[in-house]
Parts: C-alpha cells; structure tokens; sequence
C-alpha cells in the first residue's frame, strides 16, 4: 500500500502546492520568528561536495516557544520557492538481478521554503527547504514502497530539511542575470539525523526571480540509514547523490 502524505504536501508531484500551504505557514513563522545572521564570506569554497562533520551547535532561526517572533531586519527580500517548478530528487547506483548495473532515480516536487537576501543582496542564514520524501517516485512502486516502509521510514521520518548556515566562495551580492557558481554550508536532517554538509550550487538572479540548483553527496550510514537489501537488489551503493532544482520569485512587502 502507498503511504499517505499528512496533511501539508500531496503525494502526486505534478501538483503539490495547495498542500504545502500548512507548511508554508510554519516556515513563514520560522524563518520570520528570528532576525538572520549575515553569512561569513569565505575564498576558498569546499571543492567536494558531502558531510563536513557535526551540526552547528546552535540553531540561530529557532524560537523558543514562549517568546515572540522578532521581525527581519529592514532591507531583507525574501525569495519564495515555487513547488511546481522546482525538484528535488535523489540518484543511488544499483545492480538488479537480470539487469545488472543501473541507477535509481527518485523525484518529487512537493519542496517548499525561502531564501534570504540582506540589504546589500547576500544571502543570509536561517534561509531552508523542506521536502516532503513520502512523495519520492522513481520508475519503480516496489522500490518507492519499499523506501517508504524500511529505508527512510517516512511515515517516522516524512521531511528532510536543509537549513543555510554559511556561503564560501560568493565575493559579492549575484550579478542580475548572471550565473554564480558557490558552496552552500548547513544542516541537513534526513531520518531523524542532523549533519553539517556542502553542497556545490550554481544560482542566477534575475530582477525578481531566482533560479538555481545545487548536489551533495553522503553515505547511507551517515543519516542511520540501513541499505535496502531485497528484491532483486543484488548490490547497491551506499552514496546517494541529493539533488535540488529550484525557482523562487520574491515575496511581496
């Protein structure tokens, strides 16, 4: 049996946004309920994608729950992610038996979140997505069951989430109309585990609209995932490559 989405996303991913609207009301509290930190600026971006270690200690975008959210500071644009044009999706290579070596593909739209710019265009903390992974479809209902069920244990763990943390390589704000190559810094939590990881990311600005996607890569056993071993899985990798095509406009006010 497919699982159930709860209630914020739909599982078909031609068509998630009328629910991610619960969603997008949490994240608007959370990404507005605390004043962003400027990013640390750094020459040297990370050449390989992956985990880097450990999480940040502290969480600069939570609050706490009996206080009340600070407002962002003057200047800041908030760029909205828009779900039907964007994707996030994973890649895992495969042996199967009586097809040999082949690459499992899984992708969904239901990815919401926004990201932050300062005054002078930077790109601030606290900015994030989230991605619904009960909504992941490869070619394939028996693997999509099967990571549903044992793998990634959604219905335990429905979300991954990815908060910025730090940018490493961007000099300046991004040129209108220009493609930026940069490493992106943060937390990701994927079942139920939170680590420090890279990612390589190519982004264009242009005027209101933000385009732009970014890979990382990390170990099964990194995010306390056990390797799915059935079926006809002969062999598989244990690197998954995480994926994310994204195109945000700019929220109004």
């Amino acid at each position: 049996m497919t699982p159930t989405p709860v209630a914020g996303f739909r599982r078909h991913p031609a068509g998630p946004v009328a629910g991610l609207l619960g969603l997008a009301l949490v994240l608007g509290f959370v990404l507005g309920g605390a004043t962003p930190a400027v990013l640390a600026q750094d020459d040297a971006p990370t050449p390989t994608p992956g985990v880097l270690g450990t999480p940040t200690p502290t969480d600069p975008c939570a609050v706490p729950a009996d206080q009340t959210p600070t407002p962002l500071a003057e200047g800041t644009e908030t760029y909205a992610i828009v779900s039907e044009e964007s994707k996030a999706r994973y890649r895992v290579e495969e042996e199967l038996v009586q097809v040999g070596a082949t690459e499992a593909v899984g992708e969904t739209a239901a990815i919401i979140g926004q990201i932050l710019f300062d005054a002078e265009g930077m790109p601030l903390a606290c900015s994030r997505f989230d991605v619904d992974l009960r909504t992941l479809q490869s070619d394939e209902a028996r693997r999509d069951n099967y990571l549903y069920n044992n793998t990634l244990e959604t219905e335990q763990f429905p979300l991954a989430t990815f908060v910025l943390t730090g940018v490493e390589g961007l000099d300046g704000p991004l040129a209108d109309g220009e493609e930026t190559a940069f490493t992106l810094i943060g937390n990701l939590t994927v079942h139920g585990v939170t680590n420090l990881i890279s990612w390589e990311a190519t982004v264009t600005r242009d005027g209101d609209d933000l385009s732009g996607s970014a890979l990382t890569r990390w170990e099964m056993p990194q995010f306390a995932i056990e390797p799915p071993r059935a079926g006809p899985v002969v062999s598989l990798d244990e690197t998954v490559q995480l994926e994310v095509d994204i195109v945000a406009k700019r929220a109004e006010g």
